[in-house]
């Protein structure tokens, strides 16, 4: 899964209390621990890169993730999060313990460069248009 995907995806499901709350007991609270470490490494790349308005699209996104995607996805790629090795590990991890089937399916392990046409992720809809 490319890196900035991922972080949302763990971000998206860390925010989603029905989610966590479907869990296990001994993984809810593993998994809200993970979602914790993941949002303080997020706002700490913000931080560190002098992101204008990051924690505020933070807060957004985790408010309403359909509606901010883009605008925290961008705040990431500004933020260089995608080459951020912790963050990615938390992001991973966090997704691993949400959905163990998914996970060990290979669902968060995707990698695809210098291609055209290609869809990542669940149930999304895509127009190509190819030209010569």
């Amino acid at each position: 899964m490319e890196p900035i995907t991922l972080i949302l995806a763990a971000l998206a499901a860390g925010a989603t209390a029905g989610l966590l709350d479907g869990l296990k007991a001994e993984v809810t609270e593993k998994a809200r621990a993970g979602y914790r470490k993941l949002h303080d490494l997020v706002s700490a790349r913000f931080r560190e890169a002098g992101t204008a308005n990051g924690e505020a699209v933070l807060a957004e996104y985790e408010a309403d993730p359909q509606t901010f995607e883009k605008g925290l996805g961008r705040k990431l790629a500004e933020a260089n999060a995608g080459q951020d090795e912790a963050l990615l590990a938390a992001a991973k991890a966090l997704l691993e313990l949400v959905d163990q089937q998914g996970a060990a399916a290979g669902k968060y392990n995707v990698a695809v460069t210098g291609s055209q046409g290609v869809q990542i992720g669940d149930h999304g809809t895509q127009t190509n248009t190819f030209t010569s």
